[in-house]
C-alpha cells in the first residue's frame, strides 16, 4: 500500500469528511433489533444515542449467537476505542483505522455529543459522504434506477 495521502484528504480534518447524518438507534434497542440492522452488509457499526449523546456502539462481533435477543444491546456495547475527534487530520484518522483493522468510528465532541460517523470506503483510500450514503439508501428502497 502506498504511504502518500490520497488527494481528497489533503489538509482536511475528520470533521470535514464525516457522515453528519448517520442512522442512530435509541439506547433501549434490543439485541434482536440490532441483529436485524446488521442484515444490511453496509452496516458496520450501530450508534446508540440518548438526547444526542453517544452512549454506545455495537459491531457484529459484539453479538454472540448465544445472547438473549430481548436483552438491551446497550449491555453489549462500548464507546472506548470506537470514537474519534472531529479535529484530527483525516489522513491520520485513515491510517488509524487501517492500523486497527476498522472501517467505522463514531465522531464525538468533548461532551460525548455525536457529530457523525467516520466511514472508511471499501477501497480504503477515502471516506463515505452524506450524499453517497443517501444514494445507497435510495437505491435499496427503490431498486435499480
Amino acid at each position: 500500500m502506498c504511504d502518500s495521502t490520497p488527494p481528497d484528504l489533503n489538509g482536511k480534518t475528520v470533521g470535514e469528511v464525516v457522515v453528519r447524518l448517520p442512522k442512530t438507534l435509541p439506547a433501549d434497542t434490543t439485541i434482536d433489533q440490532a441483529r436485524a440492522c446488521f442484515a444490511d452488509e453496509h452496516v458496520h457499526m450501530l450508534l446508540l444515542t440518548e438526547f444526542g449523546r453517544l452512549v454506545g456502539t455495537v459491531v457484529r462481533g459484539d453479538l454472540r449467537d448465544d445472547l438473549d435477543g430481548a436483552e438491551p444491546v446497550l449491555t453489549r456495547s462500548r464507546v472506548w476505542g470506537r470514537t474519534i475527534s472531529a479535529a484530527l487530520p483525516a489522513e491520520q484518522a485513515r491510517k488509524l483505522l487501517l492500523a486497527r483493522g476498522l472501517r467505522r468510528l463514531a465522531v464525538v465532541d468533548d461532551d460525548g455529543t455525536l457529530l457523525g460517523l467516520l466511514c472508511l470506503k471499501q477501497r480504503l483510500t477515502g471516506f463515505c459522504s452524506d450524499a453517497e450514503v443517501a444514494a445507497r439508501a435510495l437505491a435499496r428502497t427503490c431498486g435499480p434506477i
